[in-house]
């Protein structure tokens, strides 16, 4: 990593201090780059309050839906650069359970795009787990499968979890591994990106250098070092729309490669840049990029500062990235705002009132 120091960025040390004061989250981490200079990469506050653990720089939380576009949306992508996959295959192509449900004709741009018609979310942890273990990574594609569409294909964009798992199981299918095994292998350990990762919960590790999440009401216990989301926890802790983990370097060094293949500059060679461009721009149709977050023209929580031409995302527990193609600007805030309880939803206002200070100094 290259550092370059900016004094002026002391007004986003002084919000992060403040939002750990009042509430906003107990700690979290803020790493700010442009052109690849790290400007700021600085801890904040608690990793886990039960037992007073300080964040470090090197503390690893759970990214959440993050892992849609930083995990999902790249395996699509090799398996697209491989030829063995294609936007336009639908669910009837590659899943054969599909035909007949009414949602053959979803393709894969649909899901990626978040217009399949899909439900955002359903609980189906609660019936999963009185199922066998081995046979819920499967059992919980059929429950996604005889879902009823809220909206005709294609018609309407509705974030959904629900079309990341379908995009997990055509992962699987097309490609023959596991999501966290081909991510691993064939992006983040070619990366050097050796803390962000599934965590797969037959493999348990220790609990060390996690952030702590949710005191969980149906686990019953305090979260730290597994997943928080309850259905990617149901399957193992592997899935498409949630259970990826990292610490903000190694996301920064991620989307790095990300940026700089798509400007051309020098890169690992990891993604083709044709095709990564066309999951960075904009969707006909819509605001969304494949499997990424536009900036919105009102109300976004990237903020009013950034580029029409950026790409980010949102994680549940308190987690986001925003990255101004344009500009070359990186800004990655990851916090455990859902620890001890989710209801805190504080970080809502936080978020771009955080991203604009910064903007309005790197820009």
């Amino acid at each position: 990593m290259r550092f370059k120091f900016m004094p002026s960025l002391s007004t986003a040390q002084l919000l992060m201090q403040h939002a750990v004061s009042n509430g906003v989250f107990p700690g979290g981490v803020l790493l700010a780059s442009q052109h690849g200079d790290i400007l700021i990469h600085r801890a904040f506050g608690q990793a886990d309050l039960t037992i007073g653990t300080p964040v470090s720089t090197r503390t690893v939380f759970d990214l959440a839906s993050l892992t849609k576009p930083l995990a999902t949306s790249l395996a699509v992508m090799m398996l697209m650069d491989r030829g063995l996959l294609s936007l336009d295959h639908t669910l009837g192509d590659v899943m054969p359970s599909s035909r007949g449900t009414g949602k053959a004709g979803i393709s894969v741009k649909h899901l990626l795009y978040h217009n399949s018609g899909l439900p955002d979310y359903r609980p189906y942890f609660k019936e999963l787990a009185d199922e066998d273990p081995s046979r819920r990574r499967s059992l919980i594609l059929t429950r996604v499968l005889n879902e009823p569409l809220l909206y005709p294909i294609g018609e309407k964009v509705l974030y959904s979890d629900l079309g990341f798992m379908l995009l997990r199981g055509i992962i699987e299918r097309v490609g023959g591994n596991r999501l966290d095994d081909m991510v691993q292998k064939e992006v983040f350990l070619p990366l050097g990106l050796k803390h962000l990762f599934f965590v797969d919960l037959a493999k348990p590790q220790p609990a060390d250098g996690f952030a702590a999440t949710e005191t969980c009401p149906w686990r019953q216990t305090l979260i730290r070092g597994v997943v928080h989301d309850e259905n990617a926890y149901v399957v193992g802790g592997v899935d498409g729309h949630a259970g990826l983990f990292g610490t903000a370097a190694d996301v920064h060094g991620l989307l790095v490669e990300i940026h700089d293949t798509y400007s051309g500059g020098p890169s690992h060679g990891i993604f083709q840049a044709v095709l990564l461009k066309k999951f960075l721009d904009y969707g006909k149709g819509t605001e969304r990029a494949l499997g990424f977050d536009r900036p919105t023209e009102n109300g976004s929580a990237s903020g009013c500062r950034f580029s029409k031409n950026s790409v980010g995302h949102l994680g549940y527990t308190g987690t986001s990235f925003w990255m101004d193609l344009d500009r070359s600007i990186i800004i990655i805030l990851l916090t455990n705002r859902v620890h001890p309880g989710r209801d805190n939803e504080k970080i809502r206002k936080f978020r771009p009132v955080l991203h604009d200070a910064l903007m309005e100094t790197l820009h």
